[in-house]
C-alpha cells in the first residue's frame, strides 16, 4: 500500500504538542509510517497520558521546550533539521482559557509567530502544516458551516487566541512564504474525540473517568452541537495535505482547510453520550440543578469542507456510530487490559486506513 504518495518514509517530521492528544496520535501515525519523528513540548499533560501510555519517549526523539520560548524552539529546529513539521502546540481547552487568558494567548499567538519566525530563516524547511482550530471563525450560531473565507474572531479567550494565531500564520505567509521555497497551510477541525484523551473538563475523558467507578457524569450542555470526529479524520487530512504541499499541488500553498464530518454528522452532546453508553456498559449521566457552564461557549458550531473536497479530494472516512465505537472501545481496552496499548492503538490506525481504501481516498493507493 501507499500511504501519502510516501513522501513520510525516511523524512524527518518535527511536531510541536506532540504530547497532547492529536499530537501524540500524530506522532505514532507518523512512525507507523516511517518517517524519523521529534517532538517539541512544554510538558506531558495528563495522568495518565497517552504519549507514556503508547511509550513514545522510546519511538521518538523527544524535545521538551515550551513555544514561547523562541531561543530554545530554534535551538531544537536547528539540532534536528526537520523537512517538514505540523504545528500544534497550544493551550486547548476553553474553560481554562477563563482562568488563565494570558498564558493561553500567549501559547496560542505567540507560540505561532515564534514558530514561523524560526521557519522563515531556514528555507530547508520544506513543508508546514499550521493547525489551528474551529474556533477561529467569528462564531454567530448559524446554520450552515463556515467556510474558509468567513470571518474570525473569538467570544472567549481560547476562540480569540486561536483566531489571532490564524491570523499571524496569514499574515507571516503573505510577508516570507508567498515566495519562499518552503509551502505553508493552515488547517481548523472540528470537535475531535477518541481514544487517548484525558484533558480535564472535555466531555469524553468525563464520562470515561465517571463511567470506570461506575459513577454517573454530570454534564452541563446537553444541547449544544458539534462536528464530531475521531482523531483519525482530521489528521489524515493533514497528513495528505503535507504530503500534497510536498508535491507542489498547485492552489494549496498558503491556503486555509477545513476537515470535519459530513454535514449531517452535527450532534448534540446528549446524541453523543448516548452513542457511548451504547458500547459502555452501565454509562449513565445527568444535568445536575443549578449546574451551569462558566463563561460563554457556544452552543451551535458547523464545518464547510468543500473546499478541501475540491482542492485536495479530502472527505471524511467514519460515520458517527463508527466515530463513537473507535472511541469507547479504545478506553473500554485500556480499562480493561491495561496493558500493549501501543498495538491496540496501532491497530485502530490500520483499521481506519482500511476503511479509508473501501472510501477511494486519495491518501491510500495500492
Amino acid at each position: 500500500m501507499n500511504y501519502f504518495s510516501d513522501i513520510y518514509k525516511g523524512r524527518r517530521v518535527l511536531v510541536t504538542g506532540h504530547t497532547g492528544f492529536k499530537g501524540t496520535w500524530l506522532s505514532l501515525w507518523l512512525n507507523h509510517l516511517g518517517a524519523e519523528v521529534a517532538g517539541f513540548s512544554v510538558d506531558v499533560p495528563n495522568s495518565p497520558s497517552n504519549f507514556t501510555l503508547l511509550g513514545l519517549e522510546n519511538k521518538i526523539t523527544h524535545y521538551v521546550g515550551d513555544i514561547r520560548d523562541r531561543v530554545r524552539l530554534a535551538q531544537v529546529i536547528d539540532e534536528f533539521k526537520p523537512e517538514i513539521i505540523f504545528h500544534l502546540a497550544a493551550q486547548a481547552l476553553v474553560r481554562k482559557s477563563f482562568d488563565d487568558p494570558v498564558t493561553t494567548f500567549e501559547t496560542n499567538t505567540l507560540g505561532m509567530v515564534n514558530l514561523l519566525d524560526c521557519i522563515r530563516t531556514r528555507l530547508w524547511i520544506e513543508v508546514a502544516v499550521l493547525i489551528t482550530s474551529d474556533k477561529a471563525y467569528r462564531n454567530d450560531e448559524w446554520c450552515w458551516g463556515y467556510r474558509e473565507t468567513d470571518a474570525l474572531g473569538g467570544h472567549d479567550p481560547y476562540s480569540g487566541s486561536k483566531s489571532c494565531a490564524d491570523l499571524v500564520a496569514q499574515s507571516y505567509f503573505d510577508s516570507y512564504f508567498s515566495n519562499s521555497s518552503t509551502r505553508v497551510a493552515i488547517t481548523r477541525a472540528g470537535n475531535v474525540i477518541g481514544g487517548g484523551d484525558w484533558a480535564e473538563d472535555r466531555i469524553v475523558p468525563d464520562c470515561i473517568r465517571a463511567w470506570s467507578e461506575d459513577e454517573t457524569v454530570a454534564v452541563r450542555s446537553p444541547q449544544a452541537t458539534r462536528p464530531w470526529q475521531h482523531v483519525l479524520e482530521p489528521l489524515g487530512g493533514y497528513l495528505w495535505l503535507g504530503a500534497c504541499l510536498w508535491n507542489k499541488k498547485e492552489g494549496i500553498n498558503g491556503e486555509a482547510f477545513n476537515f470535519g464530518p459530513d454535514a449531517h454528522v452535527n450532534q448534540t452532546v446528549a446524541e453523543l453520550l448516548d452513542e457511548m453508553a451504547i458500547h459502555w456498559q452501565g454509562g449513565q449521566w445527568h444535568v445536575p440543578e443549578g449546574f451551569e457552564q462558566a463563561g460563554h461557549e457556544a452552543n451551535l458550531l458547523k464545518l464547510s469542507c468543500d473546499k478541501a473536497l475540491f482542492y485536495l479530494n479530502w472527505r471524511a472516512v467514519l460515520e458517527f456510530p463508527d466515530t463513537v465505537e473507535f472511541t469507547v472501545d479504545w478506553y473500554k481496552n485500556w480499562h480493561t487490559t491495561r496493558k500493549d496499548i501501543y498495538t491496540y492503538t496501532v491497530s485502530q490506525i490500520e483499521k481506519y486506513s482500511k476503511l479509508a481504501q473501501t472510501k477511494g481516498v486519495p491518501w491510500i493507493q495500492v
